[in-house]
């Protein structure tokens, strides 16, 4: 990557959800790109989780939906931090049938075509760590890997963000 601020090598939010972790309604990413919104609304996100903002993961959930992510964007905003009025106004314009299966499915096997296999070995080299180059098999671990939830590459960073947190997270 030729900006060393976009990507998986620039500030790392270890206080997002991890991709896996689902919403109440079963969906995995929503809360992920909820709490990205949070950030984004507050002028909080980093430039390194700009790039994808409402796009990558965030977009291919909106277009399972149906729905556009500014849509997302917009109900957050509205509903500040009440979970119950999120819910109410995602409910407005979600489908009835929120695909569930066929979206988890989807987006845990994201980065395991052959083009995928290659823009994980790519980002992974770019991070420093090729050496993870198929342990880290999809887009989702890789997250995760960035993240500090897999061990390997931002383990110090994690460990000195929850001291000053408070958090075991």
């Amino acid at each position: 990557m030729s900006d060393p601020d976009l990507g998986p090598t620039g500030e790392i939010c270890f206080d997002l959800p991890s991709p896996y972790e689902p919403h109440p309604c079963g969906l995995l990413h929503l809360p992920r790109f909820i709490a990205k919104c949070r950030k984004h609304l507050a002028g909080e996100l980093p430039k390194s989780y700009q790039k994808n903002f409402c796009r990558g993961f965030d977009r291919f959930l909106c277009m399972h939906l149906g729905i556009e992510p500014q849509q997302v964007v917009e109900a957050v905003k509205q509903a500040g931090e009440d979970e119950i009025e999120l819910d109410r106004l995602l409910g407005e314009f979600f489908p009835e049938d929120l695909g569930i299966v066929e979206w988890n499915r989807e987006v845990t096997h994201k980065g395991q075509t052959e083009a995928g296999r290659e823009f994980l070995a790519e980002s992974l080299t770019n991070m420093g760590h090729p050496e993870m180059i198929g342990k880290v098999d999809s887009v989702m671990d890789m997250i995760d890997f960035d993240e500090g939830r897999i061990p390997g590459f931002s383990d110090e960073r994690r460990k000195a963000w929850e001291v000053s947190c408070g958090s075991s997270a």
